[in-house]
């Protein structure tokens, strides 16, 4: 069967790269073409465009691109078309894929959405437009499917990809010697986020807190779609660059301060205790605030439905509150405790699925049966 894959960002890479390979496995004639990134072109198939030239954050920033993605969808329209796939796969990234399954319903194409967009946190009336264009909704999040049922929408949970995926990683033990790196100094992992506009909003705060903390040395987690001579300004004594090395890195890591999104989940359920972080435009915020509908903005929370980590959003991102948050998760041991007794909580709530295997086999079988 012919799929046509569409991920926006790096998590979305990384998470339709293990489908693809998942679909080959159920689908020994799978052919793929997609929009996505490294991750999936080394799956196989024929890319389009790389999520790179597509990663815009916030509303006002997407607003100020709209020409640039009015362009892109008529592409992939064309191209849809000449391609005839027999479904279209569409993950996360929700304000390009939503328009793209308009399309592809109105073409008689089918539609599978693997995880969610989250509809959950903004609009919740937008449901209906999901349950009108979206054939099959695999969703990875807990709460996702009681979400989805209270509109009767029946959805299939497939389990959290992150999660096999940090349980699945292998040890490594050289990293401190692989990387030149002082073996005894605690590390305090810096995640800072995978696209340029949040590493600018983010990446300056978080390591302009090095005076209290010189007795441990700041690892920022560097991604390889951004040039590397962009992160230069920031590596300095006691603050290293260390590229597509993230869970080596969470692994190793005594502490972390991550920008919200996947890598909020990563980081609890590598056990290590975070501050999460987030900032964006000032127009972005305010519309944000306005349509926001959960207490919480870190996958962790949200899925405990608690705090567990404390969130620094907007304002309250600044150096003082990073410096006391920080300090709180290296040396407050019961402070630390809690937490992760919050993140074996999570675990729990997760477990272990196989979830791109179990949705490839559900795809398949869904195809089969026409």
């Amino acid at each position: 069967m012919k799929y046509y894959l569409i991920a926006g960002e790096r998590s979305g890479d990384f998470h339709a790269s293990n489908l693809m390979r998942q679909l080959q496995q159920q689908d020994s004639a799978a052919d793929f073409r997609f929009w996505g990134g490294d991750l999936m072109q080394a799956a196989g198939g024929t890319m389009v465009h790389h999520y790179q030239e597509m990663a815009i954050m916030g509303f006002w920033e997407a607003a100020t691109s709209l020409l640039k993605f009015r362009g892109y969808l008529k592409e992939c329209q064309r191209d849809m078309l000449e391609y005839k796939p027999d479904v279209v796969i569409l993950v996360d990234y929700a304000g390009f894929n939503m328009r793209v399954a308009k399309f592809a319903k109105e073409q008689g194409i089918k539609v599978f959405y693997y995880i969610s967009p989250k509809i959950w946190a903004w609009n919740q009336g937008r449901v209906h437009k999901v349950k009108a264009l979206v054939d099959r909704m695999f969703v990875i999040l807990p709460f996702e499917e009681e979400f989805y049922q209270r509109f009767g929408y029946k959805v299939d949970y497939i389990g959290n990809p992150t999660a096999d995926a940090v349980a699945e990683h292998p040890a490594a033990p050289d990293f401190y010697q692989r990387n030149n790196l002082d073996p005894q100094k605690q590390i305090i992992a810096v995640l800072p986020g995978s696209r340029k506009q949040e590493i600018e909003e983010m990446l300056y705060e978080m390591v302009a807190i090095l005076p209290p903390f010189l007795n441990y040395q700041f690892i920022v987690a560097g991604v390889d779609n951004l040039d590397p001579n962009y992160y230069a300004h920031f590596e300095r004594n006691n603050v290293r660059i260390l590229f597509d090395q993230t869970y080596d890195l969470l692994a190793h890591a005594t502490a972390a301060l991550v920008t919200s999104g996947t890598a909020t989940l990563e980081t609890a359920l590598f056990g290590v205790p975070q501050v999460v972080c987030y900032r964006t435009s000032a127009v972005t915020y305010a519309i944000s605030k306005a349509l926001i509908k959960v207490r919480y903005i870190s996958l962790v929370n949200l899925i405990a439905d608690r705090e567990v980590v404390k969130e620094l959003i907007q304002g309250e991102f600044n150096s003082r509150n990073l410096v006391t948050e920080l300090k709180k998760i290296t040396a407050d041991e019961e402070f630390i405790a809690q937490q992760k007794a919050g993140y074996a909580e999570l675990r729990e709530k997760l477990g272990r699925n196989n979830a791109a295997a179990k949705a490839a086999k559900l795809m398949v079988g869904y195809l089969s049966k026409g």
